[in-house]
C-alpha cells in the first residue's frame, strides 16, 4: 500500500538505501512497494532487482517537485510505456529549462496521484487520483470526497523507518537548505508520520472506507515493472543489420592487418589472431559496440583530433588494426581474453582519451550521430565523506567555526567531552555513503537501441550534454554498453607543440610514426638519463628517478617501469627486486620453467594483470577465459566463492597433471594470489607508453616548442614555474607579459618565450582578448598614453600591467608609468567605439617622474633591483631572475661564481639563471659527492611527497633545484621530518649525506631550514 517511498536517492531527502527499504519491508510481510524519488529514476534497476529478490511487487514511479521544493505529484508506472512517459516529461522539463506545471498533461499507462487538491475533484482525468494520508481520514467525515471515493488511495510516504531516520532527514534538508535546522519548517520537511508501517498497522487506519483500500489495491495490480535488462537494450547495429556489421568489421580488421604488418611470418600470426578475435566478437554480438568506437574515432581523426586508446581494450589485435588503438598486443603478448571471453558478464569498454579541449566536440559528435533520444553521458554520485560530511552536520547543529575545526580535528575527544559533539559525530556516520548530489562521468557515454527514457530519465547539465540518471554500476546492472570518451592534458601538450613546430619551423611532425620513434637514439637516451620533465606520465621525480635506475631506454621496459611504479607493487619490495634483476639478470633463478619461458621479458616477476593469467594458463592449464576470471574474483572485482574454489582446485589439479610438486604450487598460487589485488593492466601501461614515447620525440628535437605546450594546456605534474624554469635550461631567454608582445596564452618566437597573460593574477580576459585585437588592428602600442587613448581599462587592471613591467618596452620605470598614469588616465572620458581618423601625434607635455630631493623624506620611488622580483612573485606567483638572487644578504652567502652578479636593469628582460652547457655539467647535481658523502647546499623547493611507514609514522621525498638550475631529490626519514617540517615554497638550506641506488644519488637529510628572502625595499620606511 506504500506508494510513495523514498530511498537517498531523493538526493538530501531520503535517508534509506535500497537495500535497507526493501530488507526492512520485507521482515514486515509488506507484498508490494512503489519507488518514487524526488525528480530522480536512479535506482530503479537496483529497486526493481530487490525487490524480486525479496520478493515483493516493484512498482517505479517519480515524485515530482517544482523549484519551490513542492510536492506536486506522484506518476506510478503501470508498464513499460508509463516508465518512458514518466522519464520523458521529466526529462524535458529538465533538458528545456521549463518549471513543471501544477498540473501534467495526459500521459499514458500512468497513474497520477495528488497528496493535495489542485483543482475540482470533478475535473479528475481517469488517470488522476488523489490520495489520502493515514491522518487525514477522519476528516473525510461528511466531505465531498465521499462521493468520490473511485478516486481516493491509501498515500503513506515513506521517508524513515524510526526516530534516527528521521532526524538524518532533518539533517539532509538543513544541509540542502543551508541553513540551521532549528530553523526548518514543516513545509520544509516530510511528516514524521512517513514512515514504513507493516501491512496490518497501515489498513488499519483505512478501516473505516474499504473503498479506499480495494481501489489502492486495483492501482496496485494494475502497475507491472517492465524494466528491461540486458546486452539487447543497447544499439544493436551499426550498419542497419548484424551481418551487414560483421561483413564491415572484417573488412576494416583485415585491411588494418596489411596496413599494420608487413608480409612475413609476423602477419600471418596477426591474421590468424585477428580471424579468431572477429569469431569471439561475432558469438558475443560485440561489433556494433567496435563499430561505433571506431566511428567515434574516426571522426576524431578527421577532424585532427589525436586520440589515446587505452585499457584492456588495447588487448585486442583487432582495436589495434581498425585504429582504435596504437598497443600491438603481438609486440607485447597481450592476451584477447583479458578484454572479452564468454564468463565476462559485464560488457566491456573502451578508454578513449582526447585532448581536454577537444573532447566535448567529439562528445557533441556522438550526440548528433546516434540521436539525443538514444545517447546520454553517465552520471556519478557524490557521497557524503569523512571530514566533509562532519562540517556538514556541525554546521546545520550551529557550531562556530573554531569549534567545527577542533571537531574535524579531533572528533572521538570531542564527542568524549561534548553531549552535542557527540550528536553530530553520530549523525555524520549515519550521513557517509548517502547520495550528495549527481555530477557527469568522467566520459562515460551510453547509446540506446529504444529511446533511452524506457531506461532512466536525464537531466541537463552545465556542459549542455544530457546526463542519464544512473551511475556506472547502475548501468552494469542494466546491461549498458558504456564509451569512455575522456579527456586528458597530455594530448594538448602534444597538440600545441605540433602547431608551434609548424609555425616556427615549417614541418609537420608525424607522431604516429611509431616504430621510428620508438627507435630513435636521442628519444632513447632521454628516456635512459631521466630528462622527462613534462612528458606525460613520466615526468614526475619518482617516475624519472626510476627510469634512471633501470637506465630504461626501449619501449617494453618503460611499459613495465609505468606498472612497478603503483603503491601496491613499490611497497610489496617487487619494484628494486625487479630493479636489482634487471641489473642482473643472472642472479636469481626462476621458480618454474614456466616463469622463465613467459616471464622472462619482467624477470620471472609478475608486473601485469595479464601476468596472473599467463601463469594460471600455462603452470596449471586453466583455459584463458577462466584464467581472467579467477584474476577478477582475486582482485576483488568479482566475488563468488563457488566459482573461486571450483577454480582454485583446478589450479592445484592441473598443476599435478603437468608434474609439477605441491610445494610449487603452494608457491605460484601464493604469489598469484597476493600480486592479483594490486595488478596493473599491461595494455594500459603500453597505451600511456605511447604517449611517453611521443612527448620524449617531441622534447628531444623541439624542446622550447613542446615546453611551451605544456605550458599552455597545464594540467602537469608541476607548477607552471618550473616549465617555465625547463624552457629557460633548453636556451629559451624568458620574458614576463609584455603589451606589445605577448598573447593571453604563453608564445614563443624563436628563443624568446613571451609569458601569456594568463598567468597574471587578477587581470581581466576580456581586457587581454580586447588588447590584442586592437594591436593586430593598428599595430603595436606607443606608449602609456597611447595604450589609454585606445583601450578602456580600469584603474587597478592598468596598475597591474605597468606592475608587471608590460609597458617597459617605452623605456620608462614602472615608478615613472605609476606617475605617468595619474595623469593620462581619466576613466570619466568616455571614447565612441570608432577609429581613430587621424594618427595620433606624440603629445607635447612628457610625463616624467620629478625624481627631485622636494618629496617627502623616506619615501623611495625610484625602482630597485629587487622590484620586478618581487612584483613577479606576487602577480606571477613565482619570480622570472633566480630565486637564489632574493635571499637575505644576512643569510650564508653563497660562492660567487655559482651565480649570476645581480644586474641593475629590469630582471624580466634578461635570462636570470646561469644555464652551464651539459657537456660542463655533471650528470647529477649529487655526483661529484661519494657515497655516504656529507654536503651542505642550498636549494629551491620543487614539491615533495609524503607517505607512511610501516609503523605508521610519516617520512617525506623531496625534488629540488640548485644553483646551476638542475634537479635532484631527496629522502627524510620519520625523525627528520617531524623535526624539520617543510615550510613552503623558496629556498632552503639542506644538510645531508648523499646515498646511492643503483648508480641514482639522493640526499639523506639531516636538517634543513628555509632561508629568508630580502626585505622589499618598496615597503620599508
Amino acid at each position: 500500500m506504500h506508494l510513495n517511498c523514498h530511498t537517498s536517492f531523493s538526493l538530501r531527502y531520503g535517508v534509506l538505501t535500497p537495500q535497507a527499504l526493501v530488507d526492512k519491508a520485507a521482515a514486515w510481510g509488506v507484498e508490494c512497494l512503489a519507488l518514487a524519488d524526488n525528480n530522480s529514476s536512479s535506482c530503479a534497476v537496483e529497486f526493481v532487482a530487490r525487490c524480486r529478490t525479496a520478493g515483493i511487487k516493484p512498482i517505479l514511479g517519480i515524485t515530482f517537485r517544482n523549484e519551490e521544493d513542492q510536492w506536486l505529484y506522484t506518476g506510478l508506472a503501470r508498464n513499460a510505456r508509463g516508465w518512458y512517459n514518466l522519464c520523458k516529461y521529466l526529462s524535458e522539463h529538465s533538458l528545456d529549462d521549463r518549471p513543471l506545471p501544477a498540473v501534467p498533461p495526459r500521459m499514458d499507462d500512468v497513474w497520477i496521484v495528488y497528496p493535495r487538491l489542485c483543482k475540482p475533484i470533478r475535473d479528475f482525468r481517469d488517470n488522476e487520483l488523489l490520495g489520502i494520508r493515514p491522518q487525514h481520514v477522519n476528516r473525510l467525515f461528511s466531505h465531498e470526497l465521499l462521493h468520490y471515493q473511485h478516486k481516493l488511495v491509501v498515500l503513506a510516504p515513506v521517508v524513515a523507518v524510526n526516530d534516527e531516520d528521521y532526524d538524518l532527514h532533518r539533517t539532509l534538508r538543513a544541509i540542502d537548505l543551508n541553513t540551521i535546522h532549528t530553523k526548518l519548517t514543516p513545509r520544509d520537511l516530510a511528516k514524521r508520520g512517513d514512515r514504513l508501517l507493516p501491512p496490518d498497522t497501515l489498513r488499519q487506519f483505512y478501516r473505516p472506507y474499504p473503498t479506499i483500500v480495494r481501489n489502492t489495491q486495483r492501482i496496485i495490480d494494475s502497475c507491472t515493472a517492465e524494466l528491461e535488462t540486458g546486452l539487447q537494450i543497447n544499439r544493436q547495429t551499426f550498419t542497419g543489420s548484424k551481418a551487414g556489421d560483421y561483413h564491415l568489421l572484417e573488412k576494416l580488421a583485415l585491411a588494418g592487418v596489411a596496413r599494420r604488418y608487413p608480409p612475413g611470418t609476423r602477419f600471418q600470426k596477426a591474421r590468424l589472431r585477428t580471424e579468431r578475435e572477429l569469431a569471439v566478437i561475432k558469438k558475443q554480438d560485440f561489433c556494433p559496440y567496435f563499430l561505433i568506437t571506431y566511428d567515434i574515432v574516426r571522426y576524431a581523426r578527421m577532424a585532427g583530433y589525436q586520440h589515446v586508446g587505452r585499457g584492456s581494450g588495447a588487448n585486442s589485435i583487432v582495436a589495434y588494426c581498425i585504429g582504435i588503438s596504437d598497443v600491438d598486443p603481438l609486440e607485447l603478448d597481450l592476451y584477447f581474453e583479458r578484454f572479452i571471453n564468454p564468463y565476462r558478464a559485464s560488457p566491456p569498454d573502451f578508454d578513449i582519451d582526447f585532448s581536454w579541449d577537444e573532447r566535448d566536440d567529439v562528445t557533441d559528435y556522438v550526440f548528433k550521430r546516434y540521436g539525443r533520444e538514444y545517447t546520454a553521458l553517465l552520471a556519478t554520485y557524490s557521497t557524503f565523506q569523512g571530514r566533509a560530511a562532519l562540517r556538514e552536520v556541525a554546521k546545520v547543529h550551529g557550531l562556530p567555526k573554531e569549534e567545527i575545526d577542533q571537531l574535524v580535528r579531533d572528533p572521538h575527544g570531542r564527542a568524549a567531552e561534548d553531549p552535542k559533539a557527540r550528536t553530530v559525530v553520530d549523525i555524520a556516520r549515519r550521513l557517509v555513503g548517502l547520495p550528495n548530489h549527481l555530477s557527469i562521468h568522467a566520459g562515460g557515454i551510453v547509446i540506446t537501441e529504444r529511446p533511452i527514457y524506457y531506461h532512466t530519465a536525464q537531466r541537463l547539465m552545465p556542459k549542455g550534454f544530457p546526463v542519464a540518471h544512473v551511475d556506472m554500476y547502475h548501468a552494469e546492472d542494466l546491461g549498458l554498453h558504456k564509451y569512455d570518451v575522456l579527456s586528458q592534458r597530455g594530448l594538448g601538450h602534444l597538440r600545441t607543440a605540433t602547431e608551434l613546430v609548424r609555425r616556427n619551423h615549417g614541418k609537420a611532425v608525424d607522431l604516429q610514426d611509431l616504430d621510428t620513434i620508438k627507435a630513435d637514439p636521442q628519444v632513447r637516451a632521454m628516456l635512459k638519463s631521466g630528462r622527462a620533465l613534462g612528458c606525460f606520465y613520466i615526468e614526475s621525480p619518482a617516475m624519472r628517478g626510476l627510469l634512471t635506475k633501470l637506465g630504461c631506454d626501449n619501449y617494453i621496459h618503460l611499459v613495465a617501469a609505468s606498472s612497478i611504479i603503483r603503491p601496491g607493487v613499490a611497497k610489496s619490495g617487487m619494484m628494486k627486486e625487479y630493479i636489482r634483476r634487471y641489473h642482473f639478470p643472472h642472479s636469481f633463478e626462476y621458480i618454474d620453467p614456466v616463469f622463465e619461458e613467459h616471464l622472462g621479458e619482467t624477470f620471472g616477476i609478475m608486473v601485469y594483470q595479464e601476468d596472473v593469467m599467463k601463469i594460471v594458463h600455462h603452470f596449471a592449464g586453466l583455459d584463458l577465459d577462466e584464467s581472467d576470471v579467477l584474476r577478477r574474483i582475486m582482485s576483488g572485482k568479482k566475488h563468488n566463492g563457488d566459482t573461486f574454489e571450483k577454480l582454485r582446485h583446478k589450479f592445484f589439479a592441473g598443476a599435478r597433471v603437468r608434474g609439477h610438486s605441491d610445494e610449487t604450487a603452494k608457491e605460484v598460487w601464493r604469489q598469484v594470489e597476493s600480486f592479483s589485488g594490486y595488478s596493473f593492466c599491461k595494455a594500459h601501461s603500453a597505451s600511456f607508453a605511447v604517449e611517453s614515447f611521443q612527448s620524449l620525440y617531441l622534447k628531444a628535437y623541439y624542446p622550447l616548442e613542446f615546453i611551451v605546450g605544456v605550458i599552455n594546456n597545464f594540467g602537469g605534474f608541476y607548477k607552471t614555474e618550473f616549465y617555465v624554469h625547463e624552457a629557460r635550461m633548453a636556451g629559451a631567454t624568458i620574458h614576463a607579459p609584455c603589451i606589445n608582445n605577448s598573447l593571453y596564452l604563453t608564445d614563443l618566437r624563436e628563443k624568446d618565450l613571451f609569458l601569456g597573460f594568463i598567468h597574471l593574477k587578477g587581470i581581466s580576459e576580456q581586457l587581454i582578448h580586447r588588447t590584442v585585437t586592437e594591436r593586430q588592428r593598428e599595430g603595436p602600442f606607443r606608449d602609456l598614453t597611447d595604450f589609454c587613448s585606445r583601450i578602456d581599462i580600469e584603474s587597478s587592471q592598468l596598475e597591474l600591467l605597468i606592475r608587471i613591467g608590460a609597458f617597459r618596452f617605452t623605456g620608462r620605470s614602472k615608478s615613472e608609468l605609476l606617475w605617468e598614469k595619474n595623469a593620462v588616465f581619466s576613466p570619466r572620458i568616455r571614447r565612441e567605439n570608432s577609429l581613430n581618423l587621424f594618427v595620433r601625434a606624440r603629445p607635447e607635455h612628457d610625463f616624467r617622474l620629478d625624481e627631485t630631493p622636494n618629496h617627502r623624506p623616506g619615501h623611495r620611488l625610484t625602482s630597485t633591483e629587487f622590484d620586478q622580483a618581487f612584483d613577479e612573485l606576487e602577480l606571477l606567483g613565482f619570480p622570472l631572475c633566480s630565486p637564489f638572487w632574493l635571499v637575505s644578504t644576512s643569510e650564508a652567502q653563497p660562492e660567487p661564481t655559482t651565480y649570476r652578479q645581480q644586474p641593475q636593469i629590469d630582471h624580466a628582460t634578461v635570462s636570470s639563471w646561469d644555464v652551464v652547457p651539459s657537456s660542463r655539467q655533471p650528470s647529477h647535481p649529487l655526483s661529484r659527492i661519494p657515497e655516504n658523502g656529507n654536503t651542505s647546499l642550498r636549494a629551491y623547493f620543487v614539491c615533495d611527497k609524503v607517505v607512511p611507514t610501516v609503523k605508521g609514522e610519516r617520512m617525506s621525498f623531496g625534488c629540488w633545484i640548485n644553483e646551476a638550475g638542475h634537479y635532484f631529490d631527496s629522502v627524510h626519514f620519520p625523525d627528520v621530518y617531524a623535526r624539520y617540517p617543510f615550510r613552503g615554497a623558496g629556498v632552503y638550506q639542506l644538510y645531508g649525506r648523499v646515498t646511492r641506488e643503483f648508480d641514482f644519488p639522493v640526499l639523506e637529510v639531516v636538517r634543513m631550514e628555509r632561508l629568508g628572502y630580502a626585505c622589499d625595499l618598496r615597503f620599508t620606511g
